[in-house]
């Protein structure tokens, strides 16, 4: 599992947030900054780096963020009680985006798919859900299928890929839904082509089943498919995004879909605890996000790619033994590095020359995959946009020679 920067740690050591603190006299161990924080810290202090992203800034930067409420909803309108005012203008927007009939806005992603799966199985009558076992529901829910919402996961492909029509139509047993990860983000935010995507939900309606899209991170999807959003949501039964991920919101999501089925949605997530009193600073944060951040991710996408193919000619030229980009051509803005060594060695190098050189290359956590191997996510945002190929090339060379112990020629 990829821990990266998402919605519970972002970095291998599965430590709160920090300021980077240095130890004062005499302290001991636990008062030390932890190799999270310390990387956090270099992150922050360092003048360029590929994304600066917002959860991990300081509290005053991100009520900031709020500044341009203004220029995206009327406030002089009243604040919104249980889900009206701003959160319906927020649902309107998305549902509008989406080409779907309605949406209903949840705190948070993991909420809104239990909640759409456990509808779709109530209507279809088979609690089976068709998935990847990379997916969400099975890497980060802790088992919330099965003792939250009744349902029972049924894998797809081990490859790590999206899985095909052939293996959709070979699956041995009935399935009410099948669940497709846009982005699949712990292979590496892998997508298949349009035309595969096509063929596996048209092998889902021969076996009688609903397609369900976990679209958290759909938005930077348009670039590698061709297409609008309106036409990628179009092929599935309902839809799920995030407002964070992507569009940098203080957090929530949205389902999307057939007004029935939000509808019955509504209830259970109020079941389910999701019906927030007031939730205008997220609403207002993803209307922004909408505004400013959705408009740009095919830049940053294209960008990603010559990020991607600068590290990996930086790479080689600092002599490691062999190193993994994937996917080589970045899908999205997103994507994995896999290097050599054990993942506290290159967070540790990846910190020094953040402080000698002012350049952060590698600011996510470093995930062990094995003895002597170690994975982390490159994220590419608007900050990236300033580093040209051979910037990266540069970065990604003094890092390898610091790893081999070469010296930069």
């Amino acid at each position: 599992m990829i821990t990266g920067m998402n919605e519970t740690t972002d970095g291998g050591d599965g430590t709160a947030a920090g300021s980077g603190r240095p130890p004062g006299p005499g302290a001991d161990d636990a008062s030390r900054p932890t190799l999270r924080e310390r990387r956090i810290a270099a992150w922050r202090g360092a003048p360029r780096a590929l994304a600066r992203l917002g959860f991990l800034a300081p509290l005053s930067e991100r009520l900031a963020l709020l500044e341009a409420a203004g220029s995206v909803y009327d406030l002089d309108e009243a604040s919104d009680v249980y889900g009206n005012g701003v959160v319906e203008a927020l649902e309107e927007r998305v549902a509008g985006l989406l080409g779907t009939e309605a949406a209903a806005f949840f705190p948070t992603g993991t909420m809104a798919q239990q909640v759409a799966l456990r509808c779709w199985a109530g209507r279809t009558g088979n609690p089976a859900v068709a998935l990847h076992p990379l997916s969400h529901p099975e890497v980060h829910e802790r088992h919330a299928f099965s003792q939250v919402s009744g349902l029972r996961p049924v894998r797809t492909t081990s490859e790590p890929r999206l899985p095909t029509a052939e293996e959709v139509r070979g699956l041995e047993e009935p399935f009410g839904a099948l669940m497709l990860e846009l982005p699949l983000r712990d292979a590496g935010f892998v997508l298949p082509t349009w035309e595969e995507l096509t063929g596996v939900v048209a092998a889902a309606r021969e076996r009688e089943a609903v397609v369900h899209v976990d679209g958290a991170r759909l938005w930077e999807c348009t670039e590698h498919f061709g297409r609008p959003l309106e036409e990628i949501a179009g092929l599935a039964d309902s839809v799920y995004v995030s407002f964070y991920k992507s569009l940098d919101a203080y957090g929530g999501a949205a389902l999307a879909g057939p007004a029935t089925l939000v509808e019955e949605a509504r209830a259970w997530r109020h079941r389910y605890g999701g019906n927030v009193f007031q939730q205008f600073p997220t609403a207002l944060s993803a209307l922004i996000g909408l505004d400013r951040e959705l408009p740009r991710l095919p830049e940053y996408v294209r960008h990603a790619r010559v990020v991607a193919a600068a590290l990996r000619e930086g790479l080689e030229a600092g002599g490691l033994p062999w190193f993994r980009v994937r996917p080589e051509v970045p899908h999205t803005h997103d994507f994995q590095v896999w290097l050599p060594y054990d993942a506290d060695v290159v967070a540790e190098a990846a910190i020094a020359a953040a402080g000698e050189t002012g350049a952060m290359l590698f600011a996510n956590g470093w995930d062990p995959k094995g003895p002597g191997v170690a994975c982390t996510e490159v994220y590419v945002r608007a900050a990236g946009l300033e580093w040209t190929a051979d910037d990266v090339r540069a970065a990604a060379e003094d890092l390898a020679r610091r790893l081999t112990g070469g010296s930069a020629e």
